[in-house]
Order: C-alpha cells, then structure tokens, then sequence
C-alpha cells in the first residue's frame, strides 16, 4: 500500500519551509515541562491548518483532525529538549538556555531530535487536513512534553487527555536516530526498555580528614556501593536476559581535608522484562542496606526519581505497519530489528487505554556520514541529522504510511478487528535482547 501520489507531491512541494519549520525548533529548544513557546508555536501551526488545538498535561499540545466514519488513531511526537551545550557548529545550532529543578541554569539543545519529530508531525496534520478524500476517519495528534523525564505522557493522560478526545484504537510514533536517512527500523514485540532511575543518599559522620577514626566516611561507604553494584548484572541476571545498570553521577564533599557528612550518588537501571527488573531493583536495594551495615552507617536514603514503562509494539499492529513501510519504502529501506536498551514514555499512551502501539525509529544522517564517519548520537552536543531533508521526509511518509494502515481509503475494512482494545502489555517477544542506541 502506498501512499496517495497527491500527498507525496504535496509534502515535496513544501519541503523547504518544512526544513525551515525544523530548523526553527531546532534553535529554540526548551527542557522538559518547560516548552511553552514550542507550544505555542506547535498551536499556531495546527490553527493555521483550520484545527482547534487543546493544551493538555501543562505544555502538550493535542488536536483533532476529523474527517468522515471510520477508525480513530492517534499520533504522538515529543517536543523536549536536552540540557546539554550545543557542539554541531551549525548556522541554526541552540544558544538556548534554561533552568533546571533544582535552579541550576544551563545550555538546552535538541540532542535528541525532537525538533525532527515536531516538525514531521506538524507536516503530517498538514497533509490530512489538505487531502481529505485520500483518507477517512479520525486522527488525533499527540504534541508531547517531557519526555525526556519521563513526566509528560503520564501528565497529559491524567489531565484528562481521554475524556478530551476521541479515544483511538491503535497510537503511532517514532524516532529519529544515528542511522542513514530514509531508512526505517522496527521491532515487534518488545520496542524499547523499561527504566529506573535511583537517588541514593549515604549518611556518615563527619570529621577532620586528620581524624578519620571519628568519621563514618560516606565518600568510601559509596565507593563499596558503586563497586558491588558492578556485580548485579553479571552475577546476579542469566546471560538470556537483558539488563543493564549504570551509576552516572556522585556526588560529595567540599573540602579535601573535612570527610563530609554524605554522599549522594544517582543510578539507572534498563530491563525488558518486569521479574528481571524486580531482581535487580531488588538486588540493588539489598546491597546498599548491606554495605551501610556493614561500615555502622544509618540505612542509606533510596528515592525512586523517575521511571519509564517498556515500549512495546503490539505483535499484530506491528506486522502490518512494517509491511506497509516496506511497501511504501522499500525492502531495502526497512529493516525489523531487536528491541534496544534505550527508554520511552511512549506506551504510556496505548497501555492507558489497552490498545495497541507501534514505534519505529528512522535514520537521521547522510550515507557517507554513517558508513565513513561517526555521527554524532542521540544525546550527544554533536547530534544533528546532516540530511534534514530525507530525515522529515521519511519522518512524514513513515508516519503517514502507519496511518493509513488504519484510516486510508484503501486500508482493508476489519483486519485489525481482533488486535483492538487487547490487553497487550503482557505480551513477550521471542527475539527481546540487547542491542545498543
């Protein structure tokens, strides 16, 4: 099934300004919660295109295009950026800045893409409202805050989201990523992983670093902690399972000479399945405990800070999306691929409902750039797709093409009947390991 010739020539047409479209979020980034020009101008747009668009979960954004019978769908793009120093070199490159939570000012890029998944789902409300006869039904478009905490899909749902609009059978998305531009990656079954993140806070004595036998010393207490936490994974997770745990920051301390009071130090754990998670989040709880025994320290503080749920593509939803991607793209263009330990608040759209859910990743970079050189990855100062034209391009056709699996003119009356409304989230992918983002 491809896409109607009338909607390939028309996003040809207006390439360029969405090319411009896209390198004006690209310079105006906003972190998480926080996208209240993104907004704003994501609104303007969707007014413009004849839509009534709604602000929900505080800086999302959601409109409604309706047109005619037929199924209800959704599709959702992220808008959040990264707080990270810009380091492209680009003419359009970020000179944002932005407060985080704890007032801390700080660069803000868009070292994820989604100024590349912003500007591909405006250009797709755009196509529908423009060619109405090539579809029919109803689509309703996600604009997503704070997705990089984990915060803004959960927020939209419990501002009511699904009292607002129609409530879709099946939720679309994607991902731009480091991969050659005009290609498409999807998994069925498990997509993306779940995810943890973890505060733990080391309580000891404080002393003069001349007198360390006065001090519980929460410097090398952590230090134990860090180092036993190496041996979760390989000690503790079968070789058949997914799991990975990373402690990425650690903090404590003022002064050389004085052994400080506490340290504090951050994790975050990757699973693909719920008991492996269990394990390990218990595994991790079980040494820490341990270790502040061990040294007569007080029991540790442990604050879950955030988590994400896993990304899973339904098994029957996502078979038919890849064939009508390859279809749409071509064989050479789509390739079905293993699950990656990288996280999303995506499934909490479709798990909300009970629903299916599909998620693809399409690549981002030039050929040569990707087999020659070393593109610059997803959270990265260096990340910016280097053929912003195939990128939306593909962007746009790709969603389109997941679309219209559901509402085109000619998508096949009943084929999805027996995948709606499933409760798929217990589901298991046979092929559910490891590969990296």
């Amino acid at each position: 099934m491809a896409l109607p010739s009338e909607i390939t020539a028309s996003l040809e047409e207006g390439l360029d300004a969405l090319v411009g479209l896209y390198r004006e979020f690209h310079a105006a980034p906003e972190l998480s919660m926080q996208e209240h020009r993104t907004a704003e101008t994501i609104a303007d747009h969707l007014q413009s295109y004849g839509l009534a668009p709604q602000t929900v979960g505080g800086t999302g954004v959601v409109a409604v295009i309706e047109n005619g019978d037929g199924p209800v769908v959704a599709f959702r793009a992220d808008t959040d950026g990264l707080p990270i120093e810009e380091a492209t070199g680009l003419p359009y490159a970020s000179t944002a800045t932005g407060t985080l939570p704890d007032g801390t000012v700080t660069p803000v890029m868009h070292g994820c893409g989604h100024d590349a998944h912003i500007s591909a789902g405006l250009e797709i409300a755009r196509l529908l409202t423009r060619h109405r006869g090539a579809w029919t039904g109803t689509v309703v478009m996600l604009f997503q805050p704070g997705e990089e905490t984990a915060a803004g899909a959960a927020a939209m749902v419990e501002d009511d989201l699904w009292e607002r609009v129609p409530r879709p059978e099946a939720v679309y998305g994607q991902h731009v990523w480091p991969g050659v531009a005009g290609t498409v990656n999807l998994s069925i079954g498990t997509a993306m992983a779940m995810a943890d993140s973890l505060r733990v806070t080391v309580h000891g004595r404080q002393a003069h670093g001349s007198q360390p036998e006065n001090a519980i010393d929460p410097i090398v207490l952590g230090a134990y902690m860090v180092t036993r936490l190496q041996s979760v994974v390989s000690r503790e997770v079968a070789g058949s399972d997914m799991a990975v745990l990373t402690v990425g920051t650690f903090h404590a301390g003022v002064k050389e000479n004085i052994i400080p009071a506490k340290a504090v130090f951050e994790l975050n754990i990757r699973t693909f399945e719920t008991d492996v998670r269990e394990r390990v989040l218990a595994a991790v709880r079980r040494i820490i405990s341990g270790e502040a025994q061990a040294a007569g320290a007080p029991e540790p503080d442990v604050e879950r800070m955030y988590g994400f749920p896993r990304c899973y593509n339904d098994d029957t939803e996502a078979a038919e999306v890849l064939a009508a991607l390859t279809a749409e793209l071509g064989g050479d263009s789509v390739t079905e691929t293993r699950p990656v330990s990288g996280s999303e608040d995506f499934g909490v759209f479709a798990d909300s409902l009970g629903v299916p859910g599909v998620y693809w990743f399409f690549g981002g970079y030039a050929a040569d750039t990707v087999e020659t050189g070393v593109p610059g990855g997803n959270h990265s100062p260096f990340f910016g797709p280097d053929d912003v034209p195939a990128t939306l391009r593909t962007g746009v056709r790709a969603g389109l093409t997941a679309l219209f699996t559901r509402v085109g003119r000619t998508a096949r009356v009943g084929q999805h009947a027996h995948a709606d409304q499933r409760a798929h989230a217990g589901q298991h992918a046979d092929h559910a390991v490891q590969v990296a983002k």
